[in-house]
C-alpha cells in the first residue's frame, strides 16, 4: 500500500465559518450513526471528519494502556513504560499500510506521543505538545518517516465498561501545514460526538446478547473482522492464540462463526459463546456451566416455539414484538447450547 504522504486526493479545507462547518458535520454524523451498517460507521464518520479537518491518513480503534512485562529490544523500558507497553487490539485506517498496527505495537512502549494521549484522556494532543519534552526515539522517527506521519493529532478516551480506550489519530506529511488551533477544537468536538454515537450503537447491539459484561464481549463481522472487543475477551484470545495480533479473529474462531449459536473451546482455558447478532456475530466468555438459566420470558418463548408456535403467535401470546421473540430465542439457543428445534425440545425436557 502507498504511504500516507502519497494519498492522492487531499480534501478541500473546511468552510470559512468553522461553527457552521462543525454543525453540518455533526448533523451528517448523526445520520450516519442511525443509517450506516455498524461495520461501516466509523469509516464513514472519519470521511466526514476529513471534510471538516483535512488530513492525509487516519487511524482509529481500541487500545489498552499497558501490558505487564512490556519489552523493547530485549530490555525493559524505563520510567512510566516499565509497567508495560500500550497495545492496539483492533483498528481501522485510511491511507495507511496494512501492517501499520503491528509495527506500532512493536514500538508502542517508546512512542511518547501515544503515551501522552493515553495519559491525558479526553484531550486533543498534537506533536507540538510532545516535541522537546523527551529525546526523540530513533525507532519512532523511522516509523513516522516510513508512513509520512509528520504532523499528528489524536484524542483518546475511555470506552465505558470495556476495560479499553477508543482513539482517533489523524496525520499530515511534512509537505503539509500543521494542524491549527481552530482545527484542534473542531477535531476534539467531532471525536467526542463520534465516541458517543459509537457507544450508543454498541449498546444497542450488546442488548441483543443480554447479561454479557462489556469487558467479556466482542462483535465481529461473519468474515472475522472485529468491530468491538472488551479487554478480558481480547486477553483470553491472545492467551489461547499467542500469534494473534488483533483486528481479525483467530482462524479457529473465524471457522466457527457460521455455526453460531454454538460454544467454542480454544485450548483449556478459553471457552467462547458465539451468537448471531443481526448481520454480525456476538462473542462472549462462556459460563463454566454447560447450561445457563433462562429468564422467565425467554423460557416461555422457547417452550412455545418448541410446541410449534410461530414468532407472531408467540409475540401475541406474550405481549411482545416478533423481533423481541427472535432475540429471546437466540439467547435461549445459545444458553442451552442447541442448534435446532429438535435439540431445543430435548434441552427443555431437561431444564
Amino acid at each position: 500500500m502507498a504511504l500516507a504522504a502519497q494519498a492522492p486526493h487531499a480534501p478541500q479545507a473546511a468552510s470559512a465559518d468553522p461553527l457552521r462547518a462543525l454543525s453540518r458535520s455533526l448533523l451528517r454524523l448523526s445520520v450516519q450513526a442511525q443509517q450506516a451498517p455498524p461495520q461501516d460507521l466509523l469509516h464513514q464518520a472519519l470521511q466526514t471528519l476529513r471534510g471538516l479537518v483535512p488530513f492525509d491518513s487516519a487511524w482509529w480503534g481500541e487500545v489498552s494502556a499497558g501490558e505487564p512485562g512490556g519489552e523493547v529490544d530485549g530490555g525493559f523500558s524505563q520510567g512510566v513504560h516499565a509497567q508495560g507497553a500500550p497495545r492496539n487490539w483492533l483498528h481501522g485506517s485510511i491511507g495507511l499500510a496494512r501492517g501499520f498496527a503491528d509495527e506500532w505495537n512493536a514500538l508502542s512502549a517508546v512512542d511518547d506521543f501515544a503515551q501522552q494521549s493515553i495519559s491525558r484522556l479526553g484531550e486533543v494532543i498534537r506533536e507540538r505538545d510532545v516535541a522537546g519534552a523527551l529525546p526523540e526515539n530513533p525507532q519512532v522517527m523511522a516509523f513516522a518517516e516510513r508512513h509520512g506521519l509528520y504532523h499528528c493529532m489524536a484524542l483518546t478516551a475511555e470506552l465505558p465498561h470495556s476495560g479499553l480506550m477508543f482513539f482517533v489519530s489523524v496525520y499530515r506529511p511534512r509537505t503539509r501545514t500543521e494542524f491549527t488551533d481552530a482545527e484542534t477544537v473542531l477535531f476534539g468536538e467531532f471525536v467526542v460526538h463520534l465516541l458517543q454515537h459509537w457507544h450508543h450503537r454498541l449498546q444497542r447491539l450488546q442488548n441483543d446478547s443480554p447479561r454479557r459484561p462489556w469487558d467479556s464481549f466482542a462483535l465481529a463481522q461473519p468474515t472475522g473482522e472485529l468491530l468491538f472487543s472488551g479487554l478480558r475477551i481480547s486477553q483470553a484470545l491472545r492467551a489461547a492464540c499467542p500469534q494473534w495480533t488483533g483486528t481479525r479473529l483467530p482462524a479457529a474462531v473465524v471457522q466457527a462463526l457460521p455455526g453460531a449459536p454454538c460454544t467454542l473451546a480454544l485450548g483449556k482455558a478459553c471457552r467462547l459463546r458465539l451468537e448471531p447478532c443481526g448481520p454480525l456475530v456476538a462473542l462472549s466468555m462462556a459460563s463454566d456451566r454447560h447450561k445457563q438459566p433462562l429468564a422467565p420470558r425467554e423460557l416461555s418463548a422457547a417452550m412455545l416455539y418448541a410446541q410449534g408456535q410461530s414468532y407472531k403467535d408467540i409475540a401475541a401470546t406474550l405481549g411482545l414484538t416478533p423481533a423481541t421473540v427472535r432475540t429471546y430465542l437466540r439467547t435461549a439457543y445459545a444458553a442451552l447450547g442447541v442448534r435446532n428445534k429438535l435439540e431445543l425440545v430435548a434441552a427443555l425436557r431437561n431444564t
